[in-house]
């Protein structure tokens, strides 16, 4: 196996390696762990392996999740099948940086993601690494955030566009979830900076250190959340995947955010996810 890292801040490709191998294999399987642990997302091509395998090398992380709103492959639950067609035009959920299902009080563990059919030009995922995105922040930010909590909603994100009744049975089915601003990773130890398109607001900031009167409460959380949620923005923490056919991408969803590019209207986009269940953020 051969690892090429692709930026410095993020990403490693791996060549010389079936990850269906790795379903039986301890030892590889081991070393892909530590080295998912080290670059947060690894890149692969030309793996042409079955949904049940992708399903089994998955597993091997953790027992996989089905997703409330996409659709899973009915063969194969906890493959989410993220399909964009040129009916779709107004489909842009996966258009903001994000880290997936942070509206659960258990958000995912990370991910397994291959690409079945893409674009010929564009359809590129980013992501960011959420530790250096901690790590750069001004040390006066670094205080003012230490111990705050925000709330991450799947009602006002995927539940926006439906109709009331539905969305607010969806609320009902997952209410919003808090979390810290600044999780800690349960493997590495790793501050990282836990905010993103999900995220609603801050729920304990309005304090007597923090609001002199109700007037500072709103604009004071509000942008600071904003400035937080943009740290994922930064091109320095991140690094950009053009996707071919079986090509897959292995992510850290504790210490990464992604954003998928949709500049590819009126193209066809199949991608295959396998969603791997989390703990609870500390």
């Amino acid at each position: 196996m051969r690892v090429e890292q692709l930026t410095c801040a993020i990403g490693a490709e791996l060549s010389g390696i079936k990850l269906e191998q790795a379903i039986h294999d301890d030892g590889l399987f081991a070393e892909l762990r530590a080295l998912l642990l080290k670059h947060r997302v690894l890149f692969l091509r030309d793996q042409d392996f079955s949904r049940a395998e992708h399903v089994a090398f998955a597993r091997r992380f953790g027992e996989l999740e089905d997703h409330p709103v996409a659709g899973s492959d009915p063969e194969n639950p906890g493959l989410v099948r993220i399909y964009k067609n040129p009916d779709q035009p107004n489909d842009r959920y996966e258009n903001a940086w994000h880290a997936d299902t942070t509206w659960r009080a258990a958000p995912q563990f990370g991910a397994v993601l291959r690409c079945i059919e893409c674009p010929p030009v564009g359809g590129d995922t980013m992501w960011a690494n959420m530790a250096l995105a901690y790590e750069r922040l001004p040390e006066d930010v670094k205080q003012r955030i230490e111990g705050l909590r925000a709330r991450h909603s799947i009602e006002a994100s995927f539940g926006a566009a439906m109709p009331i009744e539905r969305r607010l049975a969806l609320k009902a089915q997952f209410p919003d979830a808090e979390h810290p601003v600044v999780r800690t990773h349960p493997e590495t130890g790793e501050k990282i900076l836990f905010v993103n398109a999900f995220t609603t607001h801050i729920t304990n900031y309005h304090t007597p250190e923090r609001v002199r009167f109700g007037q500072d409460a709103n604009p004071g959380a509000g942008n600071l959340l904003s400035y937080l949620i943009s740290q994922a923005y930064v091109p320095e923490f991140q690094v950009r995947w053009r996707w071919k056919p079986n090509s897959v991408a292995i992510w850290d969803n504790r210490s990464t955010q992604h954003y998928a590019v949709m500049d590819y209207p009126p193209c066809h986009r199949k991608m295959e996810r396998a969603g791997i269940i989390g703990d609870v953020p500390f």
